[in-house]
């Protein structure tokens, strides 16, 4: 099946302390993919379900849905740190009905998101905001406010995390509501990941911390509580079958993938 690519450059519209890649996009069959100047998949959409999500490691990364009472979802506010291709900034605005805020760098990655990945403008629930992340959280107005921070900040690149520093952690956890839930996007094939995970519990505390096994392409998703919970199965799977029904994720499945790290 043939595949279409079209691009936006990026270059006539940069943040002054970045260099920025060109913003791609491809089309195979009935998938869009994003790219950031190579050939590595920063996100995709399902031309024809734009707001479901199409990648497994991105649907997992909604699985501090676990952690949450069903009833509470929409009127919880989620934010993401990258936008990549809007998949999980589209699912927590139109599918749970949440409060929903992205933090990008890139005013390309959100012209495109815009343009060709069926990005709505925002409104009273949807914010996106131009910045450095690492910036960016550490404003006061944000902090206590998060309850399911989503984090995916890899370059165009894709070798490990733009931001994963103690420090970040620390500021991430600032975010989060008494029972909010962060989920990072790490390469658990990598070297790195130990080091990110170690970093991760430092600052959450062990107890706090999560992990899937990684996916077929490496990617592992980690969850990290604000409070430490340790949820019974029972509940969790009462949770997972709720979770499926409703959004179509394959939470059932995430349980024999999903436990505490340590």
């Amino acid at each position: 099946m043939a595949r279409k690519e079209t691009s936006i450059n990026s270059n006539s519209n940069k943040l002054p302390e970045a260099e920025l890649p060109e913003v791609n996009f491809s089309d195979y069959g009935d998938v869009r993919y994003l790219h950031l100047g190579t050939q590595w998949v920063q996100g995709s959409m399902l031309l024809d379900k734009p707001f479901d999500i199409e990648l497994e490691y991105v649907q997992r990364m909604m699985v501090w849905l676990l952690f949450a009472e069903p009833g509470t979802v929409a009127a919880r506010h989620a934010m993401q740190l990258g936008l990549g291709s809007a998949a999980l900034t589209k699912f927590c605005y139109k599918k749970l009905k949440m409060k929903t805020t992205a933090i990008e760098l890139n005013p390309q990655v959100l012209a495109a998101c815009r343009l060709w990945f069926k990005l709505p403008a925002d409104d009273l629930r949807l914010k996106v905001i131009l910045a450095d992340a690492a910036q960016e959280i550490r404003k006061a107005a944000h902090h206590g406010t998060v309850d399911a921070l989503q984090v995916d900040l890899y370059d165009h690149e894709a070798a490990a995390p733009v931001l994963d520093s103690v420090d970040f952690y620390a500021d991430c956890r600032e975010l989060l509501s008494e029972d909010g839930v962060m989920t990072v996007n790490l390469f658990g094939r990598d070297s790195s990941y130990i080091s990110s995970l170690e970093k991760i519990a430092e600052v959450f505390g062990p107890e706090s911390v999560w992990a899937f096994k990684p996916t077929r392409e490496g990617n592992t998703v980690v969850a990290a509580q604000r409070e430490p919970t340790r949820p019974e199965r029972g509940e969790l799977s009462q949770r997972a079958e709720v979770i499926e029904s409703r959004y179509g994720l394959p939470a059932k499945k995430w349980l024999r993938l999903f436990k505490p790290v340590f």
